[in-house]
Formats: structure tokens, sequence, C-alpha cells
């Protein structure tokens, strides 16, 4: 429209005025018209300008020779119920901004949709409805996220891996997200993504010319594992890029960044994930039931009948079958849709290599403690046999799936993953998705994904270091399979930090006892935990942390209060103060803790007290 409307800095502010976007149109590297964003809080630089962008095939990009054609302004207040969650309610409130560009030399159109919140801001790119736009490949986003120098990260790589901290400047290619970042001045923030549905999925790398740049790139490469421990050779080298292939109009996931003074407001304000998400798509609820699972490695009928007679006995929801239940999960031409299935033995020392096992009559047996069942199932035979697997289990009265090893990142098998989630909703199935798919919000939409991993869980017996890690860097992204183990001597932590760790991942499926079988149990006291432990919560906040040192975190369900308190390897004593209960209201306190005194030959070493609190105990 002109040369003065395309050189104005649009302004965005939150609703509480303190986080502020200025989005502009500028000259570098001698093109004009360059998308720029930048963001501060508290008048404190959140952002230094940063390019957006959209990289195409076979045509010119848009990234540069742009003028603004017009400006909406849009905003939300409202509040909404979840099926189920951390909250049992969700505050959706922010300020938008929509920029159209118009591209000068071609007159194409491309959309910046901003978002501003109290707690963050995200924005996406749009490609309206228009001619020449019919079909398009994204190969790339020129998506940077600027920050201060002296920033330093919590960077991950892999489906399953540690977590470094480093100077931004010195994150590696293809860093996976969620990303925590900590400023030198005190404050926080954790870039991610959200609302990933038909796109490639996003990973962070620096840039050399400015290494405290980090920039969006879109993962083609499968980097998740395949089969019990095989990388996928077919997918190597350039095959395994896939871009990203769409036709006007067209919406990019969000990109999305929380903020917040602790470490702690990153995991109290993740209700921004689910915010831009399409709301429940679900009609009818009431067959999804959160629930907490054991897992059955027999694969016998009888050990099978001793895990649901366990769980039922300590009062779970779900056990599962492992992987073998139908054969080889290697091998293609395992049939997972026998109800008569020949069961699987990795380790020939195992036993009776030609044992059975009747998968109706296991779930008629477990339907009768009040017990249902998952199956475990391994990509493979998702993508080959879903269609003619999901009417059993309506017949069988299956009560959900575990998806192990799916293949992630290429746009392709984003909407696989998330193709099969819809048909297992349409069958009343819950599904549980390991090992490489990350959240972004998607429960919102389809909540009978009652959860995923992408996480290195308790099966790894990692740190307690990790463990205090993971509540502000994993988990703002949504819930987690952690696989909690608890008996299993190769563990680094103490029985009251597995207690603990039960509350502070939120997992909507919580697998307990992962490495256990019944016969591990000696009626020990503060199992009891266990069976008074909810899956889903009414309220969550986050009392202290410190990012790898310690974390404790409270979730209410309806009147009950629930904490858990780890630290890392460090022992250390914190005040907690309970003014977070009822006022005037006192308060029966079960508190398990480490027992110091204990023998160290004595089995849990757990010490249990129970007394009186209210809102004022320390």
């Amino acid at each position: 429209m002109g040369e003065n409307i395309a050189l104005m800095k649009y302004e965005l502010r939150s609703p509480n005025q303190e986080l502020v976007i200025q989005i502009s149109l500028q000259t570098m590297n001698g093109s004009e018209g360059v998308p720029i964003y930048e963001v501060k809080v508290k008048e404190r630089s959140l952002l230094l300008p940063s390019t957006l962008g959209l990289i195409l095939e076979q045509e010119s990009s848009f990234v540069s020779g742009f003028e603004v054609e017009e400006t909406f302004t849009h905003s939300a207040n409202v509040v909404w119920k979840p099926a189920y969650g951390e909250r049992e309610v969700v505050r959706d409130c922010y300020e938008g901004l929509l920029l159209r560009l118009r591209e000068r030399s071609s007159g194409r159109r491309l959309e910046l949709d901003f978002r501003a919140y109290n707690e963050g801001f995200a924005f996406r790119y749009v490609i309206p409805d228009q001619q020449d736009m019919e079909r398009f490949i994204i190969a790339g986003e020129q998506s940077q996220f600027h920050f201060p120098e002296g920033c330093v990260a919590y960077a991950e790589y892999g489906a399953e891996g540690e977590y470094n901290r480093v100077f931004v400047k010195d994150i590696e290619p293809n860093c996976e997200r969620p990303l925590t970042v900590v400023y030198p001045d005190g404050g926080y923030a954790c870039l991610t993504e959200a609302g990933l549905g038909d796109y490639a999925r996003m990973l962070l790398s620096t840039e050399r010319a400015n290494p405290w740049i980090v920039t969006s790139s879109l993962s083609g490469l499968l980097t998740n594992w395949v089969g019990y421990g095989m990388m996928n050779e077919s997918l190597t080298g350039e095959a395994a890029w896939e871009k990203v292939t769409a036709g006007a109009p067209f919406s990019t996931p969000w990109r999305v960044m929380i903020t917040g003074d602790q470490p702690g407001d990153l995991l109290e304000r993740n209700d921004m994930i689910l915010n831009l998400n399409e709301p429940c798509a679900i009609e009818d609820l009431r067959w999804i039931k959160p629930g907490k699972l054991l897992r059955d490695m027999t694969l016998s009928n009888e050990g099978g009948r001793d895990c649901v007679d366990f769980a039922a006995k300590l009062g779970f929801q779900y056990v599962m079958l492992d992987g073998g239940w139908y054969g080889n999960p290697e091998d293609d031409h395992s049939d997972c849709t026998q109800p008569v299935s020949e069961v699987w033995f990795p380790n020939k020392k195992s036993g009776d290599h030609s044992r059975t096992i009747d998968i109706p009559e296991y779930v008629r047996y477990a339907a009768e403690k009040g017990i249902g069942v998952f199956l475990y199932l391994d990509r493979r035979h998702v993508e080959r046999q879903l269609e003619d697997f999901l009417p059993l289990c309506k017949i069988w009265g299956v009560k959900g799936i575990k998806i192990g090893f799916v293949n992630t990142g290429p746009q392709m098998w984003t909407q696989w993953l998330m193709n099969v989630i819809r048909r297992c909703a349409e069958y009343s199935i819950l599904v549980n998705v390991h090992d490489a798919y990350r959240p972004t919000g998607f429960t919102r939409t389809y909540p009978n994904l009652l959860t995923l991993e992408r996480i290195r869980g308790n099966e790894h017996f990692p740190s307690a270091r990790h463990n205090a890690t993971l509540p502000f860097t994993r988990f703002p992204a949504g819930a987690g399979d952690y696989t909690s183990c608890f008996y299993d001597k190769r563990r680094h932590t103490t029985i009251p930090h597995q207690l603990g760790m039960s509350v502070i991942v939120y997992s909507p499926l919580q697998s307990i006892f992962w490495y256990d079988r019944p016969s591990a149990y000696e009626g020990e006291p503060e199992v009891e935990f266990f069976s008074h432990l909810p899956t889903v919560w009414n309220d969550t906040r986050v009392l202290m942390g410190s990012i790898g040192e310690y974390a404790v975190v409270a979730r209410r369900s309806g009147v009950e209060w629930y904490v858990g308190c780890i630290t890392n390897e460090q022992d250390r004593e914190l005040q907690l103060k309970l003014n977070f209960l009822e006022e005037e209201t006192p308060y029966i306190a079960h508190i398990y803790q480490d027992d110091l005194y204990a023998p160290k030959n004595s089995r849990t070493r757990t010490f249990i007290t129970v007394r009186e609190v209210n809102s004022e105990s320390v």
C-alpha cells in the first residue's frame, strides 16, 4: 500500500501489558521487505530482532520483498474445561495481531498470526486462499529466535536423551523441543511448538554467523528408533528428508515461547500449548478414563491373572500385555489379529516357547476384576493391520493400545499418527504412544491420546539430577509416560523419590512397577500411596524448584492435595509452607520420606509419619 506503511512497526501487547512484540519490515543483506520481530517482557529483551519467513521449493521463497497490505486485531478471554488435565479449567486470554503481507513482485500473500499472552507468545504462518498457490512445497522456515548473549539452554537430542546445560551458542544441530532457556538476569523461557497435525516436527539449530540465533528447521530427518533397537536403514541419507507438501489455505503449527520469572512458571503456564490446539472433537467422553497401569511381562495365562489380581488389589485401572503377545514384533509376518496368539520370547532362556495366550479370555478375566486391558503393538503392525485390528479390539473388549517405536519427524508420519489416534477414537480405543513422538497439545482435540513418551524415563534408571530437570524442560510440553520403577535394584534413586516422581510426572495413564512383578510386593506400607494416587488433577502448582537441583510440585484432586518433593544427588532441607491449603481447615498429612536412620540392608528405607496440618504449617 506504500513505503510508509511498509516501514511501520506494529506493536502487540499482552493483556497485562508486560509482554511486547514489535513486528516490522526491514532491509537486510540487500533485501527489502524482510519480516522482523522482537520481544520484550517487563522492559527486558526476551528476543532480539529475528527474521520470519518460509522457504519454498521450486518457487521464490516467502522471506523478503513484502509490504503490509492489511492488519487485523483479535483477542480472547474465555474459560474452557478439558476432558481431564493438570487443571480442571483453562483460561485462554490473549491479544492477537494478524499481518497480511503482499509480495510486491508477484502479489502473493503471506499472513503472520501473532498472539501475546501474559504467559508468553506464539506465532504461525498462514497462506490464505489465492491463485497460483493451490500446491506448494515448504522446504524450510526462516523462523529465528535471537537470544541475548549469555543465555544458557538445556539441550536434548534424540528420543530419550539426557539434558545438557550449555550456552545457547553451543547448541548442536537438531536440538529437540521444548528448549528451556535461562537468561543472565534470571528470567526463564521455554521454546516449543503447538498444533502439530499436518507438518514436519520442528527441531532447533544455531546459526554459524550469529550463534546466539536459534533457527527452527523442519525435521524431515527420521531420528527415532524403529523395531527393537534397529535403525531403519531404508530411510537414511537424502531419502530420509521429507518436505511439507500443502495447498492454500494452509496454516503451520504454532511456534511458542512460555516465559516466567521462576522455572516453575514454565510448568504452571503450559496450558498455552492446549490453547493453541483445536477444541475436543469427541462428543461422548464417558469411555475415556485415565488411570494407573501395571505391565504384564510374563505373557502367560497364570502370570497375567496374577497381574490382574495385583492391579485390582492396589486399586489400579489397567494392565498391559507387553510386546511379544502376538509373536515377534520385529517380524512383519506376525499377526496381531489372532485371538489366541503364540507368544514370542526374545530370551531363549525364558522357558516354554510354545506358550499361547487367549486374548478374549484374558480380557474377560480382567473385566471381572474391574480392570481394563491395554495391548502393546509395534508400529509396523499398526501400519499394516490397524484397520483389521480395531474392530477386533471392540469385540474382545480391549480398552487401549500402546504403540511402540513410532516413526516421527516428516510430515507423512505426523499425518499417519494423527490418523491412527482419530481412528482409535472412532472405536473408543485409548492410546499411549512410544517412543519418539513428543506432545504439542493434540490431547485437547483427541483426549483418547492419554499419554506418550519421548522422555528418558525410569526404564533407563536416570539420575536424580535428570529427574529434577524434567519438570522444567520436558513437562512444559505436556504428559510424559515415565514408566516408574519401584523395587528394581538398578534404580539410582530412593523409594520416596519414586513416590514423589509419581506426583511430579503428569501422565493420565501412569505406568507403575515397570520392571516389577506382583511377587516382589511384601506388604510394604508405602505402596498405599500408589493406591490413592490420582493421575489427573483439578489444580497444579510448583511450590519450589531449581532446574537439575530440586522440585516441589503440589497437585489437587477434589479436596485432597498430593505433594511430590525430590532432590538431586545432593541432600537438602527445604522449608515447605502449606499456605496453598484451604484456610481454617484441618488436614491429615501422610508423609513418606527417606529414612536416614534405617539399616542399609532394609528393603525400602522409607519412613512414614501421619500428623495434622493446616494452611499455616511449615
